[in-house]
């Protein structure tokens, strides 16, 4: 939960006397071993305010690696780790480029900042009177309203929705356990354009979604599913893998591509495709754009003689049957030190594999073991970075 914001504490960190508060404390520490200590430190100064000033120091050195540009932002320790990183907001505001947008869970304004600079008009709207106060500092461009995200309080506005996945008992994928709920959500949208963030792990094949089901990824991390409507999107009834990268580069995957492959022995390399494009139950239509096939027609391992732009390949050295004492005669014959293990299809932990094989050398290698029919195979690989990749 961390600590709990009172609108006091806003109203004194966006003070002139709360900036300057923050950036002293700034200099400070702050680490688990200085927290006592620079506490009382922020206490001699700022006695009512000490918790907020270090809370709020804490939370932005935290932000840095999910949201761009956001050092002056105030955060609660729940809003940001359900903020949306700034790539992935980004990328919906795109889709939604030149229209009014009404995000009726705007929070602290992670999402609601990507949508001011594409669309003219933008209204952000929250129940929780302390998220809403902090996306008034964070977002001043939009407009702000209390309002519970089912009853909007707008007209024609697409709406943009992200309900909250934590309960008491910790995170839900239960689309009736969402705050607000799931169903509830879209009967309130009812007649509306609207999109919903939700959960990578969501079973949407359960819901019978009408519109675009979008699953996007992040540096390879699956990072969320969301639900559009059917006026959003030219790909109704139909699912999307979005792959985005940190540095700027996306690739878009649909079901109305080709999935004809074939299944083969394997090729000079091995692709574990990524997470998006597995969860959008795509990884043949990925496989037939760049002329891939499968070891197994059960199984999402590809192989081929490339490996497509942006993903990651293993470079095929040999393979033997899972036999341990056979696999650690290969790992040792090629002076395998760091071993990264992927498994697919056999009941192998590959934490306690690792350790009974005990490699000791210095060469990076991979171990990529999956069924092919009735058997288990164990390929021994080259790991190959992304940007490393080559045919």
């Amino acid at each position: 939960m961390g600590y709990r914001f009172s609108l006091a504490d806003i109203r004194f960190l966006r003070s002139d006397q709360g900036v300057e508060a923050l950036a002293s404390a700034a200099d400070l520490e702050l680490s688990e071993r200085s927290l006592i200590a620079d506490a009382g430190h922020l206490r001699r100064w700022w006695p009512e305010y000490a918790a907020a000033l270090a809370e709020t120091v804490r939370l932005r050195r935290k932000a840095r690696t999910k949201l761009c540009d956001a050092e002056d932002w105030l955060f609660t320790q729940d809003a940001l780790q359900q903020a949306t990183p700034t790539a992935v907001a980004r990328h919906r505001a795109v889709r939604l480029a030149s229209r009014a947008v009404h995000d009726v869970t705007c929070s602290i304004g992670a999402d609601l900042r990507e949508l001011c600079r594409e669309s003219r008009v933008v209204i952000g709207s929250d129940v929780d009177p302390v998220r809403l106060a902090m996306a008034t500092v964070n977002v001043p461009d939009a407009l702000l309203v209390r309002a519970d995200a089912l009853k909007p309080c707008s007209r024609d506005a697409v709406i943009v929705a992200d309900p909250a996945r934590r309960t008491g008992a910790g995170r839900t994928f239960d689309p009736s356990a969402l705050q607000p709920p799931l169903p509830d959500l879209v009967d309130a949208c009812a007649g509306r354009d609207f999109v919903v963030k939700c959960a990578p792990g969501l079973d949407y094949l359960k819901l019978e979604w009408s519109g675009e089901v979008e699953i996007v990824s992040l540096d390879g991390a699956v990072r969320e599913c969301a639900l559009w409507s059917p006026g959003l999107t030219e790909h109704p009834n139909q699912t999307r893998a979005t792959l985005l990268s940190s540095t700027g580069a996306s690739f878009t995957l649909t079901g109305d591509e080709p999935d004809d492959i074939s299944v083969g022995p394997p090729g000079q390399w091995i692709v574990d495709p990524d997470g998006a494009i597995v969860r959008a139950g795509l990884v043949r239509h990925y496989a037939a754009r760049f002329g891939l096939w499968q070891l197994d027609p059960r199984i999402a391992y590809l192989t081929g003689d490339i490996v497509p732009p942006g993903a990651r390949g293993h470079r095929v050295l040999t393979s033997v049957p899972l036999r341990e004492k056979q696999v650690r005669r290969e790992l040792s014959s090629r002076d395998c030190g760091s071993l990264e293990i992927l498994v697919r299809g056999v009941d192998v932990d590959p934490d306690a594999l690792r350790k009974r094989l005990k490699p000791r050398g210095s060469r990076a290698l991979s171990l990529v073991i999956t069924r092919i029919g009735s058997r288990a195979e164990v390929f021994i690989c080259e790991p190959v970075a992304a940007h490393q990749s080559a045919s």
